[in-house]
């Protein structure tokens, strides 16, 4: 869950040029793949309940499965009991799932693959989403992850966006991974969709280490503001946003209630502080405001 898989140290990666769609034909519709691993790549489940939210909000219909007994090690990945909504008893395995769905108006498709890390066959797994992937005419791919950071909670949560496609990378003015060490299927999945040729882009919310527990809020709604900008689509997030200011108020009372957390907080909040000092320009506030702006003409009748 530590690992970074594409991120670099936590940090945000300079402001995106152009989004991901730009280079599209005019009129012609793009599929993009979205997906997100419980486990080892997901720290407070941040990266995998932002892409729920995702499929959830554009109503995502299942169009495929990754069967589990290939790839799952259940005595790791265990699999639960659960109650149906007329009461029955059902045991819940493990699994990997694919949605496909219609971002409304727009020109933009999406597949949203949806599932737990593997326990093995990490290759022949990896393989089999990329061969969905190609019958479903994919056209790009945006890695969702969160890992554990030294980031205050009360500052905006940083989310990486790396590429390792010399094209987008400079299309879109990102950077590629300076990361080296163990990687999940995150990584893996990225290096493998790279050489199908498949353009793919990574993005990593730094999750606060001392409130790593699920749910996270703010760092899903970092997630979906990088994803909305990626993808030029304004996206209802206001009921997640009053999630992540509760969730805050909340550590904040935590933290007030214990001297030694809270100088630490203040310790971070500094070091933020002083790193995003140079970054403290009006672009920041442009880019947030041409978000207001897409969301509030999207309301209109």
């Amino acid at each position: 869950m530590n690992s970074m898989d594409g991120a670099r140290d936590g940090q945000d990666t300079p402001r995106e040029a152009e989004h991901l769609l730009q280079a599209s034909q005019e009129g012609k519709r793009t599929t993009v793949m979205l997906a997100a691993f419980e486990g080892w790549n997901d720290a407070g489940e941040a990266a995998s309940d932002a892409l729920r939210y995702l499929n959830k909000l554009w109503q995502g219909k299942k169009v495929a499965t990754v069967d589990a007994d290939d790839y799952y090690d259940f005595q790791f990945t265990r699999p639960t009991v659960r109650r149906t909504s007329s009461g029955e008893r059902r045991v819940k395995w493990p699994s990997t799932r694919l949605y496909r769905a219609s971002v409304p108006d727009s020109n933009v498709d999406v597949v949203v693959v949806l599932g737990t890390e593997p326990s093995y066959r990490w290759r022949a797994y990896t393989t089999e989403l990329l061969v969905h992937a190609e019958a479903m005419k994919v056209d790009y791919v945006v890695l969702l992850g969160a890992l554990l950071a030294d980031v205050p909670h009360s500052r905006p949560i940083p989310v990486s966006t790396t590429t390792e496609d010399n094209a987008l990378r400079q299309r879109l003015n990102l950077e590629a991974s300076q990361y080296e060490g163990p990687v999940g299927i995150v990584g893996v999945l990225a290096e493998f969709a790279m050489l199908a040729g498949l353009p793919t882009v990574s993005l990593w919310a730094a999750v606060p280490h001392y409130v790593s527990q699920a749910p996270s809020p703010k760092a899903q709604l970092a997630i979906l503001h990088k994803v909305e900008d990626l993808l030029q689509v304004p996206l209802d997030t206001q009921s997640l946003a009053e999630d992540a200011e509760a969730w805050e108020r909340g550590v904040n009372e935590l933290a007030t209630d214990d001297p030694e957390i809270a100088a630490y907080v203040r310790q971070l909040e500094e070091a933020k502080d002083t790193a995003d000092l140079p970054e403290a320009t009006g672009e920041s506030i442009a880019r947030e405001f041409e978000r207001y702006l897409k969301r509030r003409d999207k309301g209109k009748p």
